[in-house]
């Protein structure tokens, strides 16, 4: 005899209700059962690259993970080389210098960043800025910190930067972060030397953080810039860089943020009562990835560059404007005038030609006209995408 479940009357936390179910895990769990029914779904929706980490980034691993005493708790603020590991390469790259002992903090992605800088510097009730369109973490993680969400606009018509003039008329008591991401996601906006000055004035001003988030500089991107090198930056922003897009390894998890010691070390006291270290191995092996050379991004680049042209030529077969000019692994445009929303043009290659996009409104209200195309896929899959949309676009 099966034994019945009791449901008993317990809720979850009110946090829980300020957030929804991650829209890329609602929809691929459709896409599946797409699949599973033999539809055969080409998944452009996702930024998760499909090139592989270098072969010394996987030698490393695989040379360390032989290593019998290398497989136990880890210290919280990584391995010596890790931390030092990425000094040099915002050295080399960025031209910014960093103490690896006290300025540089190695997390398990970006994400888990944004998670643990939210918890060291929010109250419930203090002001954060997100931006719209923006990466919808930014928005969900300060919901369950129980923060107040205060979106500000990005506008094409300002290159996808923030309108200052809007922002200072802005009721700011009680700010305490500004999330930006520049290379931007999801328009594909490119980053400058000015918008980072008007980003640390304007923090400077306001005693608000500035947090960027820097994961895209190196793709499709020939002046790879961070935030950091605008002098006294450190004193009130935090930088958030990855491994996931530059070096193909999403799945490893590996990322770190840059700030000024205070900030780190308050970040540090939140993150070393939720995790216990990253595995020594993959620690060795990101420090043997950061050591690419000039052309290992060059190699990665001209794969993109081509996938981007087929994507533009999808683009240009579902009517969709965009900017030649967009860096980073995506490609942006707004849709036709007579589509009703983003959301219907994407269901409607996502039904008629089983092809799996992202719609802008999931990125805030300001994306609503938009799509977004993934270029982490081959250039024949491509090219079957293009080859369907052709079908069902009259």
């Amino acid at each position: 005899m099966q034994k019945e479940n009791k449901v008993f009357d317990i809720q979850p936390a009110r946090r829980v209700s300020h957030v929804q179910e991650y829209y890329f895990s609602k929809k691929l769990k459709e896409v599946a059962e797409m699949n599973a029914a033999g539809k055969n779904v080409i998944n452009l929706g996702i930024g998760s690259p499909d090139l592989p980490p270098s072969e010394q980034t996987v030698n490393t691993l695989c040379e360390h993970a032989h290593h019998a005493d290398e497989h136990g708790y880890q210290p919280y603020v990584g391995i010596p080389e890790l931390r030092e590991g990425f000094a040099d390469w915002y050295k080399k790259w960025y031209h910014v210098d960093l103490d690896p002992k006290t300025e540089i903090q190695p997390l398990i992605g970006s994400k888990e960043g944004i998670l643990h800088i939210s918890l060291a510097f929010l109250n419930p009730g203090d002001g954060v800025l997100i931006p719209n369109p923006g990466y919808p973490t930014y928005s969900s993680v300060s919901n369950l910190v129980e923060a107040r969400l205060i979106s500000y606009e990005l506008k094409e018509e300002l290159g996808w930067q923030p309108d200052f003039e809007e922002l200072e008329k802005m009721d700011l008591s009680g700010v305490k972060l500004m999330w930006t991401n520049y290379p931007n996601m999801p328009t594909g906006a490119n980053a400058c030397m000015k918008l980072y000055e008007k980003l640390i004035a304007f923090g400077r001003r306001h005693h608000i953080i500035i947090c960027n988030d820097n994961p895209y500089s190196f793709i499709l991107n020939e002046h790879p810039i961070s935030m950091l090198s605008v002098p006294g930056a450190k004193d009130i922003c935090i930088e958030l860089n990855s491994m996931s897009k530059a070096h193909n390894m999403p799945g490893w998890r590996m990322a770190m943020l840059a700030s000024n010691a205070q900030f780190v070390q308050w970040v540090l006291k939140v993150k070393s009562n939720i995790d216990s270290g990253q595995f020594k191995p993959m620690q060795y092996a990101a420090v043997a990835a950061l050591t690419a050379p000039k052309e290992w991004y060059d190699n990665m680049n001209r794969v993109y560059r081509s996938r981007r042209d087929l994507a533009g030529q999808i683009m240009n077969a579902l009517g969709c404007e965009f900017s030649k000019e967009q860096v980073g692994m995506f490609l942006w445009g707004k849709i036709p005038a007579d589509i009703e929303s983003s959301e219907a043009l994407a269901n409607k290659v996502l039904y008629d030609a089983n092809i799996f996009i992202t719609p802008g409104f999931i990125f805030g209200s300001c994306g609503e006209r938009y799509i977004r195309i993934s270029l982490c896929c081959k250039n024949e899959v491509l090219q079957e995408a293009l080859n369907r949309i052709k079908k069902i676009i009259k």
